[in-house]
């Protein structure tokens, strides 16, 4: 098999800038085509980049294209991935993979039925800091995990987002959009999940979209949708974390990831990002930061620097797709962002969303394995 696979584009929105801007890092993957139901979209982002930009129809039938990348809104997520099934190519997905789990195991099982890999973000528990994480837990550093908690919280995608209406709608909400990152990165760190509950509330049942360069400035959204989570999942190794996701704050203290072990805590970054600093708190009460490492998806390459502003941090999505080409170059049983572990976070989601509802206790039908670490050395090999 060719050491670099073809990857068409579905999807030309916002995420697709930084898609075709990242792959050209990694030694695996080319990207050969783009496609967006509005052929206009597609013919943009493809002279942006000067790739080709073709339809959805024609995209599928090239024979230099081995994955395709669905970034398409999440309410067609599922049935356009399958559409890329049928067409016999690889499947990597934006988040959330699905909006069900009886949707995300339909797919699994007819990937697997096709003899076809599905992949899907998030890749930020790929990041150096996060797999510094891993290793730190791996290797006991605060001892086994017994608990912990995870926060998302702020006041809403009307106030940034250009199009944030699908976001208030059956779907949407903070746990399908940001619930992905957490989860998954809690699935890296600690294993799957046994066991959920939760509670979902609505602050308010209409929004205002604020956002400064919107063309829908002004325009109010109908709230359909829970707008906060509170959850706490019991996970197969026994530890109990408190997980909050809501668009119904406007300030708080709390750290995004705190992990509480028996003979220490640890304080994980933001896992909507690839790096970050993370804390230790050993016995004697004193908190460091771990030394970072040398790992490749750690360093500064996103952002900007100037007279005014120092804003830059490492970004590397297209982690777990370059992660994906590997694993069927090299015929591995597993990506780190396989479906298995994909589909199991999508119900460990909808089942916190379905306890919000019922105010009961569920226990989830999957399991998964945790992804395989990945230190420096793997993470190298990827990149050109």
């Amino acid at each position: 098999m060719a050491k670099t696979l073809g990857v068409g584009i579905i999807g030309c929105g916002n995420i697709s800038w930084a898609y075709l801007t990242l792959a050209k890092k990694f030694n695996n993957i080319e990207v050969r085509a783009v496609a967006d139901a509005v052929m206009a979209a597609a013919e943009a982002r493809g002279k942006e980049f000067g790739v080709p930009a073709v339809t959805v129809k024609d995209l599928l039938k090239r024979k230099d294209i081995d994955i395709v990348v669905n970034l398409t809104v999440p309410a067609v997520h599922y049935k356009v991935s399958k559409q890329i099934l049928d067409a016999g190519k690889h499947v990597y997905s934006e988040k959330p993979l699905t909006l069900s789990y009886k949707d995300a195991l339909a797919l699994q099982k007819y990937a697997a039925k096709k003899k076809l890999r599905v992949g899907s973000a998030p890749d930020t528990f790929l990041g150096a800091s996060h797999q510094l994480a891993r290793k730190a837990i791996d290797d006991g550093v605060i001892g086994k995990v017994m608990s912990g908690t995870c926060h998302f919280m702020g006041p809403g995608m009307e106030m940034w987002h250009p199009q944030p209406h699908f976001f208030f709608q059956p779907g949407g909400g903070p746990m399908l959009d940001m619930g992905p990152y957490y989860i998954t990165n809690l699935v890296n760190l600690l294993g799957p999940v046994k066991r959920v509950m939760g509670m979902a509330t609505t602050a308010r049942k209409e929004r205002e979209i604020t956002t400064p360069d919107s063309k829908h400035k002004g325009e109010k959204i109908k709230v359909k949708t829970p707008t906060s989570y509170h959850a706490i999942l019991e996970f197969a190794n026994g530890a109990a974390i408190t997980v909050g996701l809501s668009w119904d704050v406007w300030a708080h203290k709390h750290q995004n990831m705190e992990l509480y072990g028996q003979t220490g805590a640890m304080f994980v970054p933001d896992p909507n990002f690839f790096g970050g600093d993370v804390m230790v708190t050993k016995q004697d009460g004193k908190t460091e930061a771990m030394k970072a490492w040398d790992h490749p998806f750690g360093k500064l390459n996103w952002g900007h620097r100037n007279s005014q502003t120092d804003v830059i941090w490492a970004n590397y999505r297209c982690a777990g797709l370059s992660d994906m080409a590997d694993a069927i170059i090299n015929r591995k049983k597993l990506a780190r962002c396989d479906i298995s572990m994909v589909a199991h976070v999508v119900e460990v989601m909808t089942a916190i969303m379905e306890a919000g509802q019922k105010k009961k206790v569920l226990t989830l039908k999957s399991t998964c394995k945790r992804p395989e670490p990945l230190g420096p050395k793997e993470a190298a090999a990827l990149m050109k």
